[in-house]
């Protein structure tokens, strides 16, 4: 098979300065973030709009959050992230987007404080480990379960430190959740993940 496999085959020895470019949305996150603490990670559908059900939820728990001191870091983009980063505000705590360009671009809500833009999936997914006491996953799609997971891969392997991963939503998180404990080694992860 010749055919390379879109950005990451893209990359070749005459590409080695990406590296720096790397290097710099690391050093740009890093500095941002570093004296913003506590916060908590929340994640969920970018589809769901103003007045829905899951939207208002987050809404009021990124508002409790941030009155109870926490910040709050999202994607950025519109939905689910746009509800827990005007949720962040409304408890007036610092409001974080890490957005990413995709081929659809994606456009930080109007919620966002704190803006940062990053164009590699890698790097995003540090800030948003690095920097959380907690992650919240509402209902949403490829993106959520993704960031869910890395979450619990990296506490799997002692590569983080255990701490709380929520899932909100009881009706779209079980099925996944009895899956997950058909698996010994999932279950001693998961143990520390509350569902509600």
């Amino acid at each position: 098979m010749s055919e390379k496999q879109y950005l990451i085959d893209a990359i070749t020895v005459n590409d080695s300065w990406r590296l720096f470019k790397i290097i710099s949305e690391f050093v740009d996150g890093f500095e941002t973030l570093s004296d913003i603490y506590p916060c908590v990670s929340v994640f969920g559908s970018a589809r769901v709009l103003p007045g829905e059900e899951t939207y208002e939820k987050t809404v009021v728990i990124a508002r409790k959050l941030a009155e109870n001191g926490f910040n709050i870091i999202t994607g950025g983009g519109p939905g689910i992230m746009e509800a827990a980063n005007r949720g962040a505000r409304e408890g007036r705590a610092k409001s974080i987007g890490l957005n990413i360009h995709l081929p659809l671009e994606q456009k930080s809500n109007p919620y966002v404080d704190i803006d940062l833009e990053f164009k590699y999936f890698f790097v995003r997914k540090v800030m948003f480990i690095k920097y959380a006491q907690a992650y919240i996953g509402m209902p949403g799609g490829f993106g959520t379960l993704d960031e869910i997971f890395e979450a619990m891969t990296l506490i799997q392997t002692k590569r983080i430190k255990p701490f709380p991963v929520i899932l909100v939503g009881s009706d779209y998180w079980n099925g996944l959740l009895e899956w997950m404990r058909s698996d010994d080694e999932v279950v001693k992860t998961i143990k520390r993940t509350v569902i509600v």
